[in-house]
Protein backbone atom coordinates (compact mmCIF):
# COMPACT_ATOMS: atom_id res chain seq x y z
CA UNK A 1 0.00 0.00 0.00
CA UNK A 2 2.99 2.56 1.05
CA UNK A 3 4.53 1.35 -2.38
CA UNK A 4 1.66 2.26 -4.17
CA UNK A 5 1.19 5.63 -2.34
CA UNK A 6 5.08 6.51 -3.12
CA UNK A 7 4.57 5.74 -7.19
CA UNK A 8 1.68 7.89 -7.58
CA UNK A 9 3.33 10.95 -5.46
CA UNK A 10 6.42 10.22 -7.88
CA UNK A 11 4.05 10.01 -11.04
CA UNK A 12 2.56 13.05 -10.30
CA UNK A 13 5.88 15.09 -9.30
CA UNK A 14 7.23 14.09 -12.83
CA UNK A 15 4.50 15.47 -14.44
CA UNK A 16 5.18 18.71 -12.44
CA UNK A 17 8.41 18.58 -14.03
CA UNK A 18 7.60 18.10 -16.98
CA UNK A 19 5.03 20.70 -16.77
CA UNK A 20 7.03 22.99 -15.76
CA UNK A 21 10.10 22.81 -18.44
CA UNK A 22 7.52 23.01 -20.92
CA UNK A 23 6.71 26.48 -19.49
CA UNK A 24 9.86 27.50 -20.26
CA UNK A 25 9.55 31.47 -19.27
CA UNK A 26 8.32 30.46 -15.65
CA UNK A 27 11.21 28.19 -15.31
CA UNK A 28 13.73 31.24 -16.28
CA UNK A 29 11.79 33.59 -14.13
CA UNK A 30 12.30 31.28 -10.96
CA UNK A 31 15.83 30.58 -11.82
CA UNK A 32 16.67 33.25 -13.65
CA UNK A 33 14.92 36.12 -11.33
CA UNK A 34 17.09 35.48 -8.24
CA UNK A 35 20.15 35.82 -10.26
CA UNK A 36 19.54 39.01 -11.88
CA UNK A 37 18.43 40.34 -8.14
CA UNK A 38 21.78 39.14 -6.47
CA UNK A 39 23.68 40.89 -9.43
CA UNK A 40 21.75 43.92 -9.64
CA UNK A 41 21.94 44.62 -5.78
CA UNK A 42 25.56 42.95 -5.42
CA UNK A 43 27.64 44.99 -8.25
CA UNK A 44 25.14 47.72 -9.97
CA UNK A 45 23.56 49.25 -6.34
CA UNK A 46 25.56 52.06 -5.01
CA UNK A 47 24.33 54.91 -2.91
CA UNK A 48 27.77 56.37 -2.38
CA UNK A 49 28.98 57.76 -5.80
CA UNK A 50 31.96 58.40 -6.66
CA UNK A 51 33.93 59.53 -9.67
CA UNK A 52 31.30 62.31 -10.21
CA UNK A 53 31.77 64.62 -13.16
CA UNK A 54 32.74 67.93 -12.76
CA UNK A 55 33.28 71.56 -14.37
CA UNK A 56 35.62 74.10 -13.06
CA UNK A 57 35.95 77.85 -13.59
CA UNK A 58 39.24 79.08 -12.83
CA UNK A 59 39.86 83.05 -13.11
CA UNK A 60 43.37 82.73 -12.08
CA UNK A 61 46.00 80.86 -13.50
CA UNK A 62 48.44 80.17 -10.04
CA UNK A 63 50.36 77.40 -8.11
CA UNK A 64 47.15 77.12 -5.35
CA UNK A 65 44.33 76.82 -8.56
CA UNK A 66 46.30 74.13 -9.88
CA UNK A 67 46.94 72.41 -6.20
CA UNK A 68 43.10 72.64 -5.43
CA UNK A 69 42.37 71.16 -8.82
CA UNK A 70 44.60 68.17 -8.65
CA UNK A 71 43.29 67.23 -4.84
CA UNK A 72 39.89 67.41 -6.41
CA UNK A 73 41.12 65.17 -8.98
CA UNK A 74 42.98 62.45 -6.87
CA UNK A 75 39.68 62.23 -4.70
CA UNK A 76 37.94 59.08 -5.16
CA UNK A 77 34.70 61.73 -5.78
CA UNK A 78 35.45 64.11 -8.27
CA UNK A 79 36.70 63.17 -11.97
CA UNK A 80 37.28 67.06 -13.28
CA UNK A 81 35.56 66.56 -17.25
CA UNK A 82 35.27 70.07 -18.41
CA UNK A 83 36.82 73.65 -18.12
CA UNK A 84 34.35 76.41 -18.68
CA UNK A 85 35.78 79.77 -19.98
CA UNK A 86 32.74 81.52 -18.06
CA UNK A 87 30.14 81.36 -15.42
CA UNK A 88 27.29 81.20 -18.52
CA UNK A 89 28.74 78.48 -19.82
CA UNK A 90 29.55 76.96 -16.50
CA UNK A 91 25.78 77.05 -15.62
CA UNK A 92 24.73 75.67 -18.88
CA UNK A 93 26.99 72.59 -17.93
CA UNK A 94 25.18 72.21 -14.81
CA UNK A 95 21.93 72.77 -15.61
CA UNK A 96 21.86 70.51 -18.56
CA UNK A 97 22.97 67.18 -16.31
CA UNK A 98 26.62 67.50 -17.83
CA UNK A 99 28.02 68.01 -14.45
CA UNK A 100 27.24 66.82 -11.66
CA UNK A 101 29.32 69.73 -9.45
CA UNK A 102 30.83 73.15 -10.91
CA UNK A 103 33.86 74.55 -9.34
CA UNK A 104 34.74 78.20 -9.10
CA UNK A 105 38.28 79.45 -7.96
CA UNK A 106 38.15 83.24 -8.41
CA UNK A 107 40.63 85.70 -9.86
CA UNK A 108 42.04 87.28 -6.25
CA UNK A 109 42.17 83.60 -4.79
CA UNK A 110 45.89 83.64 -4.28
CA UNK A 111 46.55 87.32 -2.68
CA UNK A 112 43.38 86.60 -0.44
CA UNK A 113 45.00 83.59 0.53
CA UNK A 114 48.26 84.93 1.05
CA UNK A 115 46.98 88.01 3.22
CA UNK A 116 44.72 85.31 4.91
CA UNK A 117 41.50 87.74 3.71
CA UNK A 118 38.83 84.58 3.97
CA UNK A 119 39.78 83.48 0.87
CA UNK A 120 36.99 80.68 -0.40
CA UNK A 121 36.25 78.87 -3.36
CA UNK A 122 33.09 78.05 -4.74
CA UNK A 123 31.33 74.43 -5.39
CA UNK A 124 27.98 73.78 -6.66
CA UNK A 125 26.21 70.83 -6.79
CA UNK A 126 23.05 69.44 -9.24
CA UNK A 127 21.60 68.40 -5.61
CA UNK A 128 18.55 67.37 -7.99
CA UNK A 129 18.84 63.58 -6.04
CA UNK A 130 20.74 63.94 -2.40
CA UNK A 131 21.84 61.20 -2.04
CA UNK A 132 24.09 61.36 -5.09
CA UNK A 133 25.98 64.14 -3.58
CA UNK A 134 25.84 63.41 0.01
CA UNK A 135 29.41 61.52 -0.18
CA UNK A 136 31.00 64.02 -2.02
CA UNK A 137 29.74 67.25 -0.53
CA UNK A 138 31.21 65.57 3.03
CA UNK A 139 34.45 65.04 0.88
CA UNK A 140 35.13 69.21 0.74
CA UNK A 141 35.11 69.47 4.62
CA UNK A 142 38.94 68.08 4.54
CA UNK A 143 39.55 70.00 1.22
CA UNK A 144 40.90 73.69 2.97
CA UNK A 145 43.34 71.48 5.14
CA UNK A 146 44.74 69.30 2.82
CA UNK A 147 45.21 70.86 -0.91
CA UNK A 148 47.56 73.49 0.25
CA UNK A 149 49.46 71.68 2.11
CA UNK A 150 52.63 71.50 0.42
CA UNK A 151 52.58 74.90 -0.98
CA UNK A 152 52.30 77.10 1.98
CA UNK A 153 55.72 76.73 3.04
CA UNK A 154 58.30 79.45 4.27
CA UNK A 155 56.97 83.39 4.67
CA UNK A 156 53.40 81.03 4.22
CA UNK A 157 53.93 78.64 6.79
CA UNK A 158 51.79 80.66 9.43
CA UNK A 159 48.73 80.56 7.32
CA UNK A 160 49.01 77.23 7.47
CA UNK A 161 49.37 76.40 10.77
CA UNK A 162 45.90 78.32 12.11
CA UNK A 163 43.07 78.39 10.79
CA UNK A 164 42.29 76.55 7.53
CA UNK A 165 43.61 78.91 4.29
CA UNK A 166 40.60 79.48 3.14
CA UNK A 167 36.40 78.10 2.88
CA UNK A 168 34.54 75.70 0.83
CA UNK A 169 31.30 77.53 -0.12
CA UNK A 170 28.81 74.84 -1.80
CA UNK A 171 25.75 76.52 -3.04
CA UNK A 172 23.36 73.13 -3.87
CA UNK A 173 21.32 73.74 -7.11
CA UNK A 174 17.30 72.92 -7.88
CA UNK A 175 17.24 71.66 -4.43
CA UNK A 176 19.26 73.19 -1.96
CA UNK A 177 17.56 71.53 1.16
CA UNK A 178 18.08 68.30 -0.30
CA UNK A 179 14.18 67.51 0.31
CA UNK A 180 13.81 63.52 -1.06
CA UNK A 181 10.18 64.14 -2.02
CA UNK A 182 11.58 66.60 -4.79
CA UNK A 183 13.70 63.80 -6.51
CA UNK A 184 11.50 60.75 -5.77
CA UNK A 185 7.87 62.09 -6.61
CA UNK A 186 9.17 63.05 -10.08
CA UNK A 187 10.45 59.91 -10.61
CA UNK A 188 7.59 58.15 -9.76
CA UNK A 189 5.52 59.18 -13.15
CA UNK A 190 8.16 56.93 -15.07
CA UNK A 191 7.47 53.85 -12.53
CA UNK A 192 3.73 54.54 -12.11
CA UNK A 193 3.17 55.07 -16.02
CA UNK A 194 5.49 51.72 -16.71
CA UNK A 195 3.57 49.37 -14.17
CA UNK A 196 0.65 50.54 -15.00
CA UNK A 197 0.34 50.95 -18.71
CA UNK A 198 3.19 47.99 -19.83
CA UNK A 199 1.20 45.43 -17.59
CA UNK A 200 -2.43 46.31 -18.85
CA UNK A 201 -1.57 46.38 -22.04
CA UNK A 202 -0.39 42.90 -22.25
CA UNK A 203 -2.81 41.50 -19.81
CA UNK A 204 -5.93 42.98 -21.37
CA UNK A 205 -4.85 41.74 -25.34
CA UNK A 206 -3.46 38.34 -24.18
CA UNK A 207 -6.89 38.17 -22.01
CA UNK A 208 -8.42 38.53 -25.56
CA UNK A 209 -6.13 35.51 -26.83
CA UNK A 210 -7.28 33.50 -24.35
CA UNK A 211 -11.06 34.05 -24.35
CA UNK A 212 -10.81 33.64 -28.25
CA UNK A 213 -11.69 37.03 -28.87
CA UNK A 214 -8.45 37.41 -30.92
CA UNK A 215 -9.34 35.35 -33.30
CA UNK A 216 -12.80 37.15 -34.62
CA UNK A 217 -10.70 39.98 -34.69
CA UNK A 218 -7.75 38.42 -36.53
CA UNK A 219 -10.67 37.66 -39.26
CA UNK A 220 -11.40 41.08 -40.03
CA UNK A 221 -9.63 43.24 -42.98
CA UNK A 222 -8.44 45.46 -40.10
CA UNK A 223 -4.37 46.42 -40.95
CA UNK A 224 -1.84 45.46 -37.69
CA UNK A 225 -1.52 49.34 -37.24
CA UNK A 226 -4.80 49.79 -37.08
CA UNK A 227 -5.93 47.36 -34.24
CA UNK A 228 -2.91 48.41 -32.54
CA UNK A 229 -3.89 52.09 -32.71
CA UNK A 230 -7.45 51.21 -31.86
CA UNK A 231 -6.18 48.62 -29.53
CA UNK A 232 -3.97 51.73 -27.54
CA UNK A 233 -5.98 54.60 -27.80
CA UNK A 234 -8.22 54.02 -24.91
CA UNK A 235 -4.67 53.66 -22.65
CA UNK A 236 -3.40 56.86 -24.19
CA UNK A 237 -6.09 59.02 -22.44
CA UNK A 238 -5.82 56.62 -19.17
CA UNK A 239 -2.23 57.72 -19.37
CA UNK A 240 -2.34 61.40 -19.85
CA UNK A 241 -5.09 61.49 -16.77
CA UNK A 242 -2.70 59.09 -14.96
CA UNK A 243 0.25 62.01 -15.55
CA UNK A 244 -2.07 65.01 -14.78
CA UNK A 245 -3.34 63.36 -11.36
CA UNK A 246 0.44 62.49 -10.37
CA UNK A 247 1.94 65.54 -11.24
CA UNK A 248 -0.75 68.09 -9.62
CA UNK A 249 -0.54 65.73 -6.13
CA UNK A 250 3.05 66.30 -6.28
CA UNK A 251 2.37 70.16 -6.36
CA UNK A 252 0.14 70.31 -3.84
CA UNK A 253 1.11 67.29 -1.56
CA UNK A 254 4.65 67.74 -1.97
CA UNK A 255 5.40 71.43 -3.09
CA UNK A 256 7.86 70.26 -6.18
CA UNK A 257 8.87 72.77 -7.73
CA UNK A 258 7.39 73.20 -11.38
CA UNK A 259 10.28 75.53 -13.15
CA UNK A 260 8.70 74.90 -16.60
CA UNK A 261 9.67 73.25 -19.19
CA UNK A 262 6.28 72.26 -20.42
CA UNK A 263 6.62 71.91 -23.97
CA UNK A 264 9.55 69.72 -23.71
CA UNK A 265 7.49 67.89 -20.80
CA UNK A 266 4.82 67.00 -22.88
CA UNK A 267 6.50 65.70 -25.65
CA UNK A 268 8.37 62.99 -23.06
CA UNK A 269 5.24 61.86 -21.42
CA UNK A 270 3.66 61.46 -25.24
CA UNK A 271 6.79 59.65 -26.35
CA UNK A 272 6.90 57.37 -23.33
CA UNK A 273 3.26 56.68 -23.08
CA UNK A 274 3.04 55.13 -26.40
CA UNK A 275 5.90 53.20 -26.19
CA UNK A 276 5.27 51.99 -23.30
CA UNK A 277 1.47 51.02 -24.55
CA UNK A 278 3.63 50.28 -27.61
CA UNK A 279 5.67 47.42 -25.55
CA UNK A 280 2.84 46.05 -23.92
CA UNK A 281 1.26 45.47 -27.25
CA UNK A 282 4.40 43.59 -28.28
CA UNK A 283 4.53 41.04 -24.94
CA UNK A 284 0.79 40.19 -25.48
CA UNK A 285 1.86 39.13 -29.01
CA UNK A 286 4.46 36.73 -27.26
CA UNK A 287 2.67 35.60 -24.46
CA UNK A 288 0.12 32.40 -24.39
CA UNK A 289 -1.49 33.20 -21.24
CA UNK A 290 -1.91 36.40 -18.82
CA UNK A 291 0.25 34.79 -16.42
CA UNK A 292 3.63 34.61 -18.82
CA UNK A 293 2.40 38.27 -19.57
CA UNK A 294 2.48 39.42 -16.01
CA UNK A 295 6.31 37.75 -15.95
CA UNK A 296 7.30 39.02 -19.24
CA UNK A 297 6.33 42.82 -17.92
CA UNK A 298 8.27 42.32 -14.22
CA UNK A 299 11.64 41.28 -16.43
CA UNK A 300 10.90 44.75 -17.58
CA UNK A 301 10.00 46.29 -14.49
CA UNK A 302 12.29 45.05 -11.81
CA UNK A 303 15.29 46.67 -14.10
CA UNK A 304 13.90 50.03 -14.90
CA UNK A 305 12.84 50.88 -11.17
CA UNK A 306 16.88 49.72 -10.07
CA UNK A 307 18.44 50.47 -12.73
CA UNK A 308 17.31 54.07 -14.21
CA UNK A 309 18.30 55.86 -11.29
CA UNK A 310 15.14 56.25 -9.63
CA UNK A 311 16.07 54.44 -6.53
CA UNK A 312 19.54 54.98 -6.65
CA UNK A 313 22.05 57.29 -7.95
CA UNK A 314 22.46 56.54 -11.37
CA UNK A 315 26.10 57.43 -11.48
CA UNK A 316 26.38 55.52 -9.02
CA UNK A 317 26.74 52.13 -10.66
CA UNK A 318 29.57 50.59 -12.79
CA UNK A 319 29.65 51.43 -16.33
CA UNK A 320 28.58 48.01 -17.78
CA UNK A 321 25.18 48.77 -15.31
CA UNK A 322 25.09 52.19 -16.75
CA UNK A 323 24.87 50.83 -20.23
CA UNK A 324 22.12 48.39 -19.35
CA UNK A 325 20.26 51.87 -17.77
CA UNK A 326 21.04 53.63 -20.76
CA UNK A 327 18.86 51.49 -22.91
CA UNK A 328 15.71 51.30 -20.59
CA UNK A 329 13.55 54.30 -21.49
CA UNK A 330 12.59 54.88 -18.04
CA UNK A 331 16.18 56.46 -17.67
CA UNK A 332 15.38 59.16 -20.21
CA UNK A 333 12.34 59.45 -19.19
CA UNK A 334 13.42 60.54 -15.61
CA UNK A 335 15.72 63.16 -16.83
CA UNK A 336 12.96 64.50 -18.75
CA UNK A 337 10.37 64.76 -16.04
CA UNK A 338 13.42 65.92 -13.50
CA UNK A 339 14.76 68.61 -16.08
CA UNK A 340 11.54 69.90 -16.73
CA UNK A 341 10.40 70.47 -13.32
CA UNK A 342 13.51 70.75 -11.14
CA UNK A 343 15.75 72.72 -13.73
CA UNK A 344 12.66 74.36 -16.74
CA UNK A 345 15.02 72.05 -19.20
CA UNK A 346 13.64 73.21 -22.59
CA UNK A 347 13.50 70.59 -25.95
CA UNK A 348 16.70 71.98 -26.42
CA UNK A 349 18.92 70.91 -23.42
CA UNK A 350 16.61 67.63 -22.98
CA UNK A 351 17.04 66.79 -27.36
CA UNK A 352 19.17 63.48 -26.47
CA UNK A 353 16.52 62.02 -24.00
CA UNK A 354 13.68 62.74 -26.75
CA UNK A 355 15.06 61.15 -29.57
CA UNK A 356 16.02 58.48 -27.25
CA UNK A 357 12.26 58.26 -26.48
CA UNK A 358 11.28 58.39 -29.83
CA UNK A 359 14.22 55.88 -31.17
CA UNK A 360 12.29 53.15 -28.48
CA UNK A 361 8.85 53.91 -29.96
CA UNK A 362 9.97 53.29 -33.40
CA UNK A 363 11.62 49.97 -32.36
CA UNK A 364 8.88 48.54 -30.29
CA UNK A 365 6.82 49.40 -32.69
CA UNK A 366 8.15 47.54 -35.51
CA UNK A 367 8.44 44.65 -33.21
CA UNK A 368 4.99 44.86 -32.22
CA UNK A 369 4.02 44.69 -35.93
CA UNK A 370 6.34 42.27 -36.88
CA UNK A 371 5.08 39.70 -34.30
CA UNK A 372 1.10 40.67 -34.85
CA UNK A 373 1.15 39.87 -38.88
CA UNK A 374 3.05 36.34 -38.14
CA UNK A 375 0.32 36.05 -35.83
CA UNK A 376 -1.82 36.85 -38.53
CA UNK A 377 -0.54 34.71 -41.10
Amino acid sequence: MSGSWATRVLAVMIKEVKQLTRDRLTYAMMLGLPVIQLLLFGYAINSQPRHLPTAVLVQEDSVFARSILGALDHSAYFDLVAQARSPAELDEMIRQGRAQFAVTIPADFTRRVARGDQAQILVEADATDPSATSGALAALASLPVQALAHDLRGALGPRGQGPAPFEVVVHGRYNPEAITAYNIVPGLLGVILSMTLVMMTSLSLTRETERGTMESLLATPVEPLEVMAGKLAPYVVIGLVQTVIILTLARFLFDVPMQGGWFGLSLGVGLFIVGSLALGFAISTAARSQLQAMQMTMFYILPSILLSGFMFPFRGMPLWAQWIGQAIPVTHFLRVVRGALLKGQGVGDMWRELAALLAFVCVVTAVAMARYRRTLD
